[in-house]
């Protein structure tokens, strides 16, 4: 398999037309394995990220309206995300019979978690550099995944990279009408934790993504009872490991503070980005997702208790 897997060089899939969802996990994993953009070269040469996790959803699946409840009445369906892009315009676009959303983890490194646990008050320049890019992966990789599936014949859009893909800013902090974290939780890919981020299989120490098509997918089983069934705060009060390590106070019993979390952003800004080797618009954090229990894995936890699979908002 080629390492240089850049966008715009489409490869053809021998296995799609049979079982195009494991074609589609199989070409993920190999983008971002193979990348040479999956490489902290001005940092230690470590692995930006590590092997990704994928699922999928069906997009009229009825969670997706149940998040223009709990995220904002702005947030998008795929079926509206998917014909918003449409080249006829919004209003114009014929009415797919199928919709499918592919959404993917991209697990942090090792070597950037443990840079990021010596840190108590703010980012390691590691973690500042997977910010920014990891991101300009993971951007690619939608773009790759995009091309693939119209190579193939199918409409497809990387919902976050489109004119319609907008950030309120709203009385309790910032929400985009495309959530990658609630995408990923209706395909089954983890669940809500009390600092608001996602507890995957790989932690919540992670990148996610996805991409809207009209290709009909088998969904993935949400193997969870509750939008907080990996998080032991919300099955036990066990924990709350990620309120200790906020240096904002932002995380407490209570939930996540999004206002003070995006004000001690700016302060970061200001102490970090003069920083030699610190990349970007905001230094990041990543605290309360590293040296926490959920940093590479789903903690050891009771049965969840019950409650709306529509998780809290956040973006």
């Amino acid at each position: 398999m080629p390492a240089d897997k850049t966008v715009g060089a489409i490869r053809e899939l021998p296995s799609f037309d049979s079982d195009p969802a494991r074609s589609l996990e199989g070409e993920i994993k190999s983008y971002i394995l193979g990348s040479p953009q999956n490489c902290l070269k001005d940092v230690d040469g470590s692995a930006i990220f590590e092997e990704p996790l994928v699922g999928f959803a069906n997009g009229d699946d009825s969670l997706f309206q149940d998040y223009k409840r709990v995220v904002g009445d702005f947030h998008l369906t795929p079926r509206e995300a998917l014909c918003l892009s449409s080249p006829e315009g919004p209003g114009h676009a014929s009415e797919p019979r199928h919709v499918s959303v592919v959404s993917w983890i991209l697990p942090i490194g090792k070597e950037t978690r443990l840079a990021n646990r010596k840190m108590t008050e703010g980012p390691s320049r590691h973690w500042n550099n997977v910010r920014w890019l990891g991101q300009e992966l993971n951007d690619n990789l939608a773009r790759h995944v995009v091309q693939l599936l119209e190579h193939k014949g199918y409409r497809a859009v990387a919902p976050d990279q489109t004119p319609a893909f907008e950030v309120r800013h709203l009385s309790n902090g910032r929400a985009s009408n495309w959530s990658q974290r609630h995408v990923a939780y209706a395909a089954g890919l983890g669940t809500f934790s009390l600092s608001d981020g996602l507890i995957t299989a790989r932690g919540i120490a992670m990148r996610c993504n996805s991409v809207v098509t009209d290709l009909e997918l088998p969904a993935t089983p949400r193997r969870y009872s509750s939008h907080v069934a990996n998080c032991p705060f919300f099955v036990d009060g066990s924990c709350g490991a990620c309120i200790k390590r906020c240096p904002a106070g932002a995380i407490t019993h209570k939930g996540h503070d999004k206002v003070k979390c995006s004000e001690m952003m700016q302060v970061f800004h200001k102490l970090y980005l003069t920083k030699p080797g610190y990349l970007g618009r905001y230094a990041a954090c990543g605290l309360c997702q590293t040296k926490v229990p959920c940093e590479s894995r789903i903690p050891k936890l009771a049965s969840a208790p019950g409650g709306s699979p529509a998780a809290r908002a956040g973006v």
